[in-house]
């Protein structure tokens, strides 16, 4: 199976974060690698108490301009290993990860 792996990042972590995807092997589609997504928006948050947040203050709603990267996760990366280093490179203390199932556009050729 393949997923849809979607990371939230500041833009100033964000080619650090697509080394990791790489590195790990996601964003391969066929005879490429290290294909990736990328579109900038602004993240808010806020951080709460016991949360040792690396941008904001506990308490105060924080906006930080950050990217969304998406990449094709296939099903021969080992995704824990994935997750793991997106979270050692990620600066924020609980990084937005979202994992989608996908369905392989090539079953309905």
């Amino acid at each position: 199976m393949k997923y849809h792996l979607i990371v939230y990042v500041p833009v100033q972590n964000a080619d650090a974060i697509r080394a990791v995807l790489a590195a790990c092997g996601a964003g391969r589609i066929g005879n490429y690698d290290a294909c990736s997504f990328s579109a900038r928006g602004t993240g808010r948050f806020r951080p709460l108490k016991g949360a040792d947040p690396h941008i904001g203050n506990v308490g105060s709603v924080e906006e930080v301009e950050e990217e969304r990267i998406e990449v094709v996760v296939s099903d021969d990366t080992d995704m824990k290993e994935l997750l793991q280093e997106i979270r050692k490179a990620h600066p924020y203390e609980e990084p937005a990860i979202h994992i989608l199932p996908m369905a392989d556009e090539h079953q309905f050729s």
